[in-house]
């Protein structure tokens, strides 16, 4: 049985969110989800329907990506989602096929998602191209190291996040080109990252903020909430829940990690999303006692492997033949040269014969900087041809600072 695909009008909005909350068991907030109908772009938006039933969504948002040597438009894939009653019959595959299709019409080279099952989008071409930390830390074991980047020139200032709003935009617009994965943020994303109702809270307290600023301007900033708590013995046992830390350079980064770690009545620091390579870690003098939580973070998706591999920069030269695989997106199928090095990239189709035969996949998950092209090949998932070719591959492909979105769309 098929099920039509077509876009979803905005009139629809009631049936989406049906589809999603059933999808997610998520059921938020009436203002919530006026947030999201806001952001969400309908000509971007499609739905499978069943008759007059809309019973499958997908959507994406057009972002401007931080890739490594530069930025490129992106499709970030969101609200992907089956009603229960139609799974197992096609609708996903449908979806997909036809979202990358548009994508692809679209002249974007590269799709991006958050994966809420990390088992489902290997099967339609995304690779797993980025990883964040979860940190938790008790205040007694957060002491740095003496050596810890200093600066007197910088002070702290505790403010009302609304009330410096264009400070905190201004500030993250100026680090975005810095890391790949990172995206620009419109106005409708501050809005949520802002957001500050009881039930954006989710009983942890209100969104705190502190500054680190010298007589130039604003350095750094933290976003985070408090939940007061006391033990039986009426000690202290707060928790801090730090939303965002961004900074300019170390010395305020530094600061800004202390100030949280020091505050008054806090016991331990709950610190999601942060990036793999995250200093925090360089700087605790005792880092045994930061327990870490390592997560899969942006699946990539070469929608136009040819166009992608070209418009990325590379850490080392590299001339390697490559035969794609790829049974999702047939136009990327077959054998292409990339020759490439931190000068530029030349990539297209050739005859020759492959040094490396791989999935599509795979190039997604190096695509960032940070991929297992290495593993890959001890796991036999891809093939190597010419011995030393996916070692060159993934050297040439591998980018410091290592890819981090840090903001779930």
């Amino acid at each position: 049985m098929t099920f039509p695909i077509r876009p979803v009008a905005e009139s629809e909005w009631p049936a989406l969110t049906r589809v999603l909350e059933e999808a997610f068991g998520w059921t938020p907030h009436p203002e919530q989800s006026a947030r999201f109908k806001a952001q969400t772009e309908f000509d971007r938006t499609i739905g499978a329907f069943d008759g007059d039933q809309l019973v499958g969504a997908a959507a994406a948002f057009s972002l401007s990506m931080t890739v490594p040597g530069g930025r490129l438009p992106v499709a970030g894939v969101t609200s992907v989602s089956v009603l229960p009653s139609h799974r197992r019959r096609g609708v996903l595959s449908s979806l997909m096929r036809t979202q990358l299709a548009d994508v692809r019409e679209r002249g974007e080279h590269v799709a991006a998602l958050y994966a809420s099952e990390a088992s489902i989008y290997g099967r339609y071409g995304y690779g797993r191209a980025s990883s964040e930390l979860s940190f938790h830390l008790r205040k007694p074991d957060a002491a740095f190291v003496r050596e810890w980047p200093q600066d007197p020139s910088l002070r702290l200032r505790v403010v009302k996040p609304a009330d410096v709003r264009s400070d905190l935009e201004k500030l993250f617009a100026s680090l975005v080109a810095r890391r790949p994965g990172r995206y620009e943020r419109p106005e409708l994303v501050w809005d949520v990252v802002l957001a500050d109702e009881e039930y954006d809270q989710r009983g942890a307290g209100p969104l705190r903020s502190v500054l680190a600023e010298d007589d130039g301007g604003v350095r750094g900033y933290a976003l985070f909430r408090v939940k007061t708590s006391w033990d039986a013995h009426g000690l202290p046992d707060g928790e801090l829940k730090l939303q965002e830390l961004e900074a300019a350079d170390p010395a305020a980064y530094a600061l800004l990690w202390r100030s949280v770690l020091e505050r008054d009545l806090i016991s331990r620091v709950e610190a999601g999303g942060r990036p793999a390579d995250d200093p925090l870690v360089a700087l605790l003098a005792d880092p045994r006692r930061l327990r870490a939580e390592v997560a899969d973070e942006l699946w990539v998706r070469l929608v136009d492997v040819d166009q992608a591999l070209a418009s990325r920069a590379y850490a080392a030269p590299v001339d390697v033949v490559i035969e794609v695989e790829d049974d999702v997106c047939p136009w990327n199928a077959g054998r292409r040269r990339l020759t490439a090095g931190p000068s530029g990239a030349v990539c297209g189709p050739v005859d020759d014969a492959p040094d490396v035969t791989l999935p599509v996949a795979a190039l997604g998950s190096a695509y960032l900087g940070d991929g297992q092209l290495g593993e890959l090949l001890q796991a036999g998932l891809l093939r190597e041809h010419s011995p030393g070719a996916v070692r060159a591959l993934a050297a040439a492909m591998s980018w410091s600072p290592k890819p981090w979105c840090g903001l779930t769309f």
